[in-house]
C-alpha cells in the first residue's frame, strides 16, 4: 500500500505501479480532497476499435449501489403513457411541446426516454440530443412502451456506458461519501457488463488497462489480473 504523507493527508501515487482493485479505491477516496463530493471515476481501455461496426462496444447496467446523483429524466409520450411517466417520477414530459423547448436550447434532464410512436418527434431532435448521448434508443431500453420502468432505472442506479473513439470507456461508480464495499460493488458490476458486451470483432486481450480516479484526483492504475472477466 502507498504511504500517507502527513503534510498532505493523502496516499502518495506511484503512477507506474499496478494496484488491486481495493486498494486503488482507498487510494482513490483517501486523495479526495476537495469541499465537494467528488465522483469515483473508471476508465476501462478496451482492445477494440469502435469505428468498425462490429467492435463497438455499449450498453446500459445498473449499479447495485446507485450512482449517488439525481438523475432527471425527461420522457417523450402522450396521453396514459405521459401519466405514467409522470407518476413514477418523470421531471419532464411531453412530445411537440418538448421537442420546441429542446429547439430552443432548454434540455432541462439526464437521460431521455420516448415511447415508440414518439421517434417521429424525437428524430427531429437527433442533431442536437445524439452529440450530447440523449438520443432515445430501443436497444438501451430507453425507446420503450414501459415508461414507467424506463424511468424507475434510470433514477434506480441505471448508466450507460459506450466506448469512445480510442477505445475507453469511462464511467462513474458512485461518490467518494460511499463506503468502500459499495465502490466495489459497482465497479464489479460495470465490469461485468463490459466483459459481456465484448463484440464478436475484438481481437485479443479485451480488458487492457484499467485505471480509477476521483473528480479531481490523480489517477491509480488497476491490476487486470485481478480484475474478474478481464
Amino acid at each position: 500500500m502507498a504511504k500517507l504523507t502527513k503534510k498532505q493527508k493523502t496516499w502518495a501515487v506511484d503512477a507506474n505501479k499496478l494496484h488491486g482493485v481495493d486498494e486503488a479505491i482507498a487510494i482513490v477516496k483517501a486523495n479526495a480532497t476537495s469541499k465537494f463530493d467528488e465522483t469515483v471515476e473508471v476508465a476501462l481501455n478496451l482492445g477494440v476499435d469502435p469505428r468498425h461496426a462490429d467492435q463497438m462496444v455499449r450498453g446500459v447496467v445498473t449499479l447495485p449501489k446507485g450512482t449517488g446523483k439525481t438523475v432527471r429524466v425527461g420522457v417523450f409520450a402522450k396521453g396514459a403513457k405521459a401519466e405514467e411517466a409522470t407518476a413514477a417520477g418523470a421531471d419532464v414530459v411531453g412530445a411537440e411541446d418538448l421537442m420546441e423547448a429542446i429547439q430552443g436550447g432548454k434540455i432541462d434532464f439526464d437521460r431521455c426516454i420516448a415511447t415508440p410512436d414518439m421517434m417521429g418527434i424525437v428524430g427531429r431532435l437527433g442533431k442536437v440530443l445524439g452529440p450530447k448521448g440523449l438520443m432515445p434508443n430501443p436497444k438501451l431500453g430507453t425507446v420503450t412502451m414501459d415508461v414507467a420502468g424506463a424511468v424507475k432505472a434510470a433514477k434506480g442506479g441505471q448508466i450507460e456506458y459506450r466506448v469512445e473513439k480510442a477505445g475507453i470507456i469511462h464511467s462513474g461508480i458512485g461518490k467518494v461519501s460511499f463506503p468502500a464495499e459499495d465502490l466495489r460493488a459497482n465497479f464489479d458490476a460495470l465490469v461485468d457488463a463490459v466483459v459481456k458486451a465484448k463484440p464478436a470483432g475484438a481481437k485479443g486481450k479485451y480488458v487492457r488497462k484499467v485505471a480509477m480516479s476521483s473528480s479531481m484526483g490523480p489517477g491509480v492504475k488497476v491490476d487486470t489480473a485481478g480484475v474478474a472477466g478481464a
